[in-house]
């Protein structure tokens, strides 16, 4: 008997409520299925199901808040036999399968977004006292992945275009193959090096606040097809239609403000991740080129770092193969 939990979607998140059920008792579910929807400070969000077979209990009714954790349902893998005993973390804090709904939660986009700021401000001041930061910044030449963008572009169709930002998450990811220091996590006090790369992406919502959406493996994923994902999970996130795994496992973040005419961001690490990497706007400036200075389109890039994992030296390397693979967009 497999237990469905109340999923962490960030280390911000401590509790979520019910919304509804997608599915009951005795209906079968598949791997990746979304089973529930569940109301977070980041908003509604689908809950994915992890394993195939056979509902066979609820243990949380519409409307419920629970911590993290907390059991919500109870699902029979193919081959047991039902009606095997209720898991005891949901008897011992009191919840039934429900007989009825008891209503969705009578939460405003206001009342999440007082929530979300307070949830982001907790988090960030933990990841402030808690980590060491240490912060690097270089400027790098982005006229090589400024053109080959536009030259791409020549030949696409609007909806399928490349997004600058999408060669700049690339760049990040690439550059792990380099210095793998910078992806992984803090647990347990000591380092916790992960051989996959999923970029956390920083996008802000209308009306305030910002999620982190995950980008998986996007080092292995064409240009395209990364740029219409970055385009997709932006948009249903501004919706508030996210699906839970699209906010989990990041294991390196991202954030931009270019967009908004911001030279030059200085992040604060997503614990328990060791690093955050920010893009400024990019901007004409003058550059030194083949012995003459010239303006050149060029982009800020900074890393905040966590100091018990990397040292100004390997962070330094980090900062300079981004560079590296800006200047080569053709190979990304």
């Amino acid at each position: 008997m497999k237990k469905f939990l109340m999923p962490t979607l960030g280390a911000d998140m401590e509790a979520g409520t019910l919304v509804a059920w997608r599915k009951q008792p005795g209906e079968s579910v598949h791997r990746g299925e979304t089973l529930a929807e569940v109301d977070t400070d980041k908003g509604v969000i689908d809950v994915e199901v992890f394993h195939d077979g056979v509902i066979d209990s609820l243990l949380v009714g519409p409307g419920t808040k629970v911590p993290v954790g907390t059991p919500l349902a109870t699902i029979q893998e193919h081959g047991e036999l039902a009606g095997e005993e209720v898991p005891a973390a949901a008897e011992a804090a009191g919840f039934q399968t429900p007989e009825a709904p008891v209503g969705e939660p009578a939460t405003t986009q206001a009342d999440r977004q007082a929530r979300m700021r307070r949830a982001i401000a907790a988090a960030m001041s933990r990841s402030k006292r808690e980590i060491p930061h240490f912060y690097l910044a270089t400027t790098i030449d982005a006229a090589a992945a400024v053109a080959f963008v536009a030259a791409q572009n020549d030949s696409l169709p609007p909806d399928q275009r490349l997004l600058l930002g999408a060669v700049f998450v690339k760049a990040a990811a690439r550059a792990v193959r380099e210095v793998p220091e910078v992806n992984g996590c803090w647990r347990d006090d000591a380092v916790e090096l992960l051989s996959t790369v999923n970029i956390g992406l920083a996008v802000s919502l209308r009306g305030g606040g910002l999620v982190i959406l995950t980008l998986r493996d996007p080092a292995a994923q064409p240009l395209t097809s990364l740029s219409q994902q970055i385009r997709d999970l932006t948009q249903r996130a501004r919706t508030g239609r996210l699906k839970a795994s699209e906010l989990a496992d990041a294991t390196l973040t991202v954030t931009s403000l270019g967009d908004r005419g911001v030279d030059t961001v200085w992040g604060v690490i997503y614990p328990p991740q060791l690093a955050i990497v920010g893009f400024g706007t990019v901007a004409r400036r003058p550059l030194v080129v083949a012995n003459r200075v010239e303006a050149q389109p060029a982009v800020t890039v900074t890393l905040a770092a966590d100091h018990r994992a990397l040292d100004g030296h390997r962070a330094g390397l980090y900062l300079t193969a981004i560079a590296e693979h800006l200047q080569q967009p053709e190979t990304l």
